[in-house]
């Protein structure tokens, strides 16, 4: 018994640590099930290989999920009849011959969910992380009701790293570490709160340089992002 207490009380004493460190380390621990742009792994030395020899792919087998392997994805994908999206989901790798939807070794279920949250904790940090709680959480939203649109692609990685979907894709600011309230916005948005009411579209109307996106029509304003369908 004294044993036992004296277990439970180093779990505590170490826990939020440990909980901090898995945080950090979700998009390098869980990315390799759903690859794309940005993630690194000996899974994305695999596709790369592969490509390569199969000559959708001229860049080195590095690891590094970039441009040129997400073209190279995309080539293999529209060649294969599959859905082109850039992103290796389970689809994509069966259709490479690699077992992606295998957990990693030491995981539990909902590891993907774990993924997911994380990608869009990273999205919303990088495009709305001066915006009001409530702001974040409707980002959040809008990629996800855009998984759930035929216009989108159908996982929240094919959304964020859609060709000029994200401004924080395009800069960068897509990799930046997000901060507790983006986390917990995520997780908000993935249990099904959403401030916009089924929105497709944001953009700032001080900064936006599209002209298209003034076509959208406003649904609502909240902080500084308009949003729209």
């Amino acid at each position: 018994m004294v044993l036992l207490v004296l277990v439970l009380g180093i779990i505590q004493l170490y826990e939020p640590k440990t909980m901090i460190d898995t945080v950090n380390k979700y998009g390098m621990a869980f990315a390799p099930r759903t690859l794309y742009w940005g993630v690194t792994g000996q899974d994305v030395r695999v596709v790369q290989d592969k490509l390569l020899r199969w000559q959708y792919y001229d860049g080195q087998v590095d690891g590094i999920y970039g441009a040129r392997t997400y073209r190279a994805v995309r080539r293999f994908q529209e060649k294969n009849g599959l859905k082109v999206d850039g992103v290796v989901g389970p689809s994509t790798a069966s259709a490479m011959g690699i077992s992606a939807s295998a957990a990693p070794a030491g995981s539990t279920q909902g590891v993907s969910r774990s993924a997911d949250e994380y990608l869009l904790a990273r999205t919303i940090h990088g495009e709305a992380r001066g915006e009001p709680y409530i702001g974040k959480v409707a980002v959040g939203a809008v990629v996800l009701n855009r998984t759930k649109s035929p216009s989108f692609p159908n996982t929240i990685a094919g959304v964020v790293y859609q060709p000029l979907a994200f401004t924080a894709v395009a800069d960068g600011q897509i990799n930046l570490t997000p901060n507790k309230d983006s986390i917990n916005a995520a997780r908000d948005a993935l249990n099904g709160w959403d401030p916009t009411y089924g929105c497709l579209y944001y953009w700032n109307p001080a900064t936006a340089t599209s002209k298209w996106i003034w076509s959208r029509k406003v649904t609502l304003k909240i902080g500084k992002h308009w949003f729209g369908i």
